[in-house]
């Protein structure tokens, strides 16, 4: 942008005339402290018949005088009046066309207006003005306020920017429900401070909780955001946990544990006893009341103090020994015993479907065999010669399981050979009977026809060559028949012994 600068100048009549030249600079500069800034000037001459003889640039502050702190002259050269700028003011061109200069080592109060003003020939001076506008970036800062808890708002945290340059604008983010207040003091070099304090009734609820300090100024591309804890100091609030009401004697290593609530930290925890002295078995370990065997003497009240800086709270708790007469059984023993109780009861239940099964099938064998009889046939007088007829031997068995061998008949004889006097044969007998072959053997075999077995088993003694309808007895060469048995034997609950060929009838 150009800045025309006007001179008045008399004329011989009394009519005025202005006549304009014009001196390009810049309008408007801002710059921070300890920076740079080059101000530019640039005289512009359309007919080219003006003379420059001297340059020169005057600061105005803005609650000051006007006064020169550089000038340029073709033949005496470069100039600088002020002290304030010697050493930190410098020509960039060391020519009347373009005078334009350096300020470095900036300061606040540097800020101001500065002119670049020519002296010409025929014309008089001209001039055009720049606005130095000094910035300066506050320096942002919060921070928390402890206080105590209790029933007065207080300040409970500050924020504020310092030293900047315009002043900042500082605004607080939170969901409690405080206020802020804020204030301004202006610095010596144009900058300004602004502080801000943010204010609430504080609860120990409050303590920890956050709150956001928000800085806007026209130096930072963004706001400056800085989060706050709230730190809200209270005496202790005390809680004692452990106890589940199942303290039985015997039991070991019971612990009671105080819990407190307090800001700053406890200082001290301390256990004692309504009763007077803690219990012998019991042991302190900070915080913890640790009873290594429940017996009558931990049954009373049990007191637990806490204190800070701010005071001291305590909290009791009675405790009741109860009678145990088992230890509490694990959860691990209980699954085994109900699994192990399954288990029998599915056993039994398996043995009884088992008995039942077995007393069906027999309930069904007694009707058609209630009394069961094996023939035996052997030598009657146990001599182990086949001179005499064959002895029929009948098992009963019972009902009740129970059975005995008896002789049916014993008068089984050949037509030829009479009857012996003497006792039946027993199972010993016929077991030693050795003149029987193993040709003779195969001479019995089974008829299938089992008709009249009452009848026909009656007629054996009539002295016939008639055998039981289950039997046949084969007839070798000679007259004699032969009557042999199974030596495949079998023991009997009476003691006797029994062949396994036997038939029941």
């Amino acid at each position: 942008m150009t800045s025309e600068g006007l001179l008045l100048r008399p004329s011989a009549s009394p009519l005025m005339c202005v006549v304009a030249q014009k001196v390009r600079v810049e309008e408007e500069l801002e710059a921070y402290p300890n920076e740079s800034v080059d101000l530019r000037c640039q005289f512009i001459d359309g007919g080219g018949r003006t003379k420059l003889t001297q340059v020169s640039w005057i600061w105005e502050p803005s609650d000051g005088q006007r006064d020169n702190i550089a000038v340029y002259h073709p033949i005496y050269g470069q100039s600088f009046p002020n002290v304030a700028f010697k050493d930190r003011v410098v020509f960039l061109h060391n020519t009347l066309e373009n005078p334009s200069i350096r300020i470095s080592n900036l300061k606040m109060s540097d800020a101001g207006r500065y002119t670049c003003e020519y002296a010409t020939y025929p014309s008089g001076n001209e001039q055009g003005t720049t606005t130095l506008v000094m910035l300066a970036k506050p320096k942002n800062s919060a921070r928390v306020v402890t206080v105590q808890a209790g029933t007065k708002s207080v300040v409970v945290a500050q924020c504020e920017a310092v030293d900047g340059k315009p002043a900042a604008t500082i605004k607080w983010q939170t969901s409690l429900g405080g206020n802020h207040s804020t204030s301004t003091t202006s610095g010596p070099d144009g900058t300004v401070t602004v502080r801000s304090e943010y204010r609430l009734v504080p609860t120990p609820t409050d303590n920890g909780r956050e709150l956001m300090c928000m800085v806007e100024q026209r130096t930072q591309e963004r706001p400056w955001v800085y989060p706050v804890t709230l730190s809200v100091e209270y005496p202790p609030s005390v809680s004692i946990e452990g106890y589940d009401h199942n303290w039985y004697v015997g039991r070991s290593d019971a612990v009671l544990t105080c819990l407190a609530n307090a800001n700053p930290p406890p200082t001290t925890v301390t256990w004692t006893a309504a009763s007077g002295l803690l219990p012998d078995t019991v042991v302190v370990d900070g915080n913890k009341l640790v009873v290594r065997k429940v017996d009558d003497a931990v049954n009373t009240t049990f007191i637990c103090e806490v204190r800070n800086k701010h005071g001291a709270s305590r909290e009791q708790i009675t405790t009741v020994v109860i009678e145990a007469l088992e230890e509490p059984v694990s959860p691990g023993v209980v699954a085994g015993a109900v699994i192990g109780s399954l288990l029998a009861l599915l056993l039994v239940v398996t043995l009884i479907a088992v008995l039942l099964t077995r007393g069906r099938s027999g309930g069904s064998n007694s009707g058609d065999y209630g009394n069961k009889a094996r023939l035996l046939f052997g030598n009657k007088n146990g001599t182990g010669a086949n001179n005499n007829g064959p002895a029929v031997y009948a098992y009963r068995e019972s009902c009740e399981g129970s059975g005995a061998l008896s002789e049916k008949s014993n008068d089984f004889h050949h037509h030829h050979r009479p009857p012996s006097a003497g006792n039946p044969p027993s199972a010993h007998d016929i077991l030693l009977s050795g003149d029987v072959g193993e040709a003779e053997r195969r001479k019995f075999h089974m008829d299938d026809s089992m008709e009249d077995e009452e009848e026909q088993y009656d007629r054996f003694g009539g002295g016939g060559d008639i055998l039981p309808p289950a039997y046949h007895m084969g007839r070798g060469h000679g007259e004699e028949m032969d009557v042999y048995l199974d030596d495949d034997m079998e023991s009997q609950r009476d003691g006797s012994v029994i062949s396994r060929t036997a038939i029941y009838v």
